[in-house]
């Protein structure tokens, strides 16, 4: 790499090194270090596949997470921490935020796979074009950064945020109608990834973009100060929306894209959400259909009974707002009582589609 390539590389994720020989080495294939000796970036990968889980985390901790619950806080407790979603959700959340068409994806849109330092076979086969080789190459460039900053967790998680925009992937910044979130939604479900929101300063040279949908604009209108492209699964339009912010940008752009949606009849039902309701993941599928927005989150109540031996067991009743309530069989165990509450409400809200 010369010198531009590092410079380009440190400004764009937000962060200089004190070793450079570092970021040459997140880089290099080891093909390359194999016929020319020197280090590779295979314990680098490994470092930032570790460190990129726990930026990640953070940001979901930060973003869903809390000491505030309502009825404590009534109560005056406020000791113990609480998430908007269960270990469920947010393990979905996480594992589409970090796989490896996200990564490789945003490789893409920082334009850094063209430096990747590789051996002769691995240049002739364009090994650098190869999802797996970008997701391993992203994960380097963390790991390059967790040695550098002498694991400087605060600045992991700036240059991961840098590199994958996730504050931007999960935004709820508008409560009444959350197009990134319903976007999001849409496209985890039908392919399993987050779209991938690429935003710039405005410039007239999107009028010239093919296969591009944007809303037509005013001639005299004033100039947005940013533009933000989005590509969605199996539509080959490219959409592009405008804004004062980065956020308003995004916030266009994936209106924009859900009107397409609704327009060419694209959406899902509930019923295409689940394909396998059943009782042992009922709770997480229950929860995943009000995070994509079909109803409230459930709530649920228990009793603790006994039987004429002196055993407990518990009834558990699921409530969700516009489906009344379910109640489980008595069970023994407290979380069957509640797995056997949330199917009974999931069966019931699905035959009512």
């Amino acid at each position: 790499m010369n010198e531009k390539e590092l410079e380009y590389v440190q400004v764009r994720i937000g962060y200089r090194f004190k070793n450079q020989e570092l970021l040459v080495q997140a880089f290099t294939r080891s093909s390359y270090a194999s016929e020319n000796g020197g280090g590779d970036n295979e314990i680098l990968e490994f470092i930032g596949d570790k460190a990129l889980d726990l930026a990640v985390v953070k940001f979901l901790a930060e973003k869903y997470g809390s000491f505030a619950d309502p009825k404590e806080l009534s109560q005056g407790i406020q000791n113990h921490f609480y998430s908007d979603y269960d270990e469920g959700v947010l393990t979905e959340i996480k594992a589409s935020m970090v796989q490896k068409k996200t990564l490789a994806r945003r490789i893409e849109y920082l334009g850094f796979e063209d430096f990747l330092i590789m051996g002769k076979g691995d240049e002739a086969k364009q090994i650098n074009k190869v999802l797996s080789v970008k997701e391993d190459l992203f994960e380097a460039i963390i790991g390059a950064v967790a040695i550098d900053s002498e694991w400087d967790l605060n600045v992991i998680y700036r240059v991961a945020e840098n590199m994958l925009e996730y504050s931007a992937q999960i935004d709820d910044a508008d409560d009444t109608v959350n197009y990134i979130g319903r976007l999001q939604d849409w496209a985890l479900a039908k392919e399993g990834s987050l779209p991938i929101y690429c935003v710039e300063k405005y410039h007239e040279a999107y009028m010239y973009m093919e296969y591009t949908i944007k809303r037509n604009r005013p001639i005299n209108a004033p100039r947005p100060q940013y533009l933000c492209n989005v590509r969605l699964p199996d539509i080959k339009w490219t959409f592009v929306g405008f804004g004062d912010s980065q956020n308003e940008a995004r916030m266009d752009v994936a209106k924009l894209a859900l009107e397409y949606i609704e327009e060419h009849g694209l959406q899902f039902t509930i019923k295409d959400e689940i394909p396998n309701p059943n009782l042992n993941e009922a709770i997480n599928q229950l929860e995943i259909l009000s995070r994509r927005g079909y109803f409230s989150m459930p709530t649920y109540d228990f009793e603790e009974k006994r039987d004429e031996n002196g055993k407990i067991f518990w009834k558990a009743k699921c409530h969700v707002e516009g489906y009344g309530v379910a109640t489980s069989k008595n069970h023994p165990a407290k979380t069957m009582a509640k797995k056997n509450a949330a199917f009974k409400m999931l069966t019931k809200i699905l035959e009512s589609e």
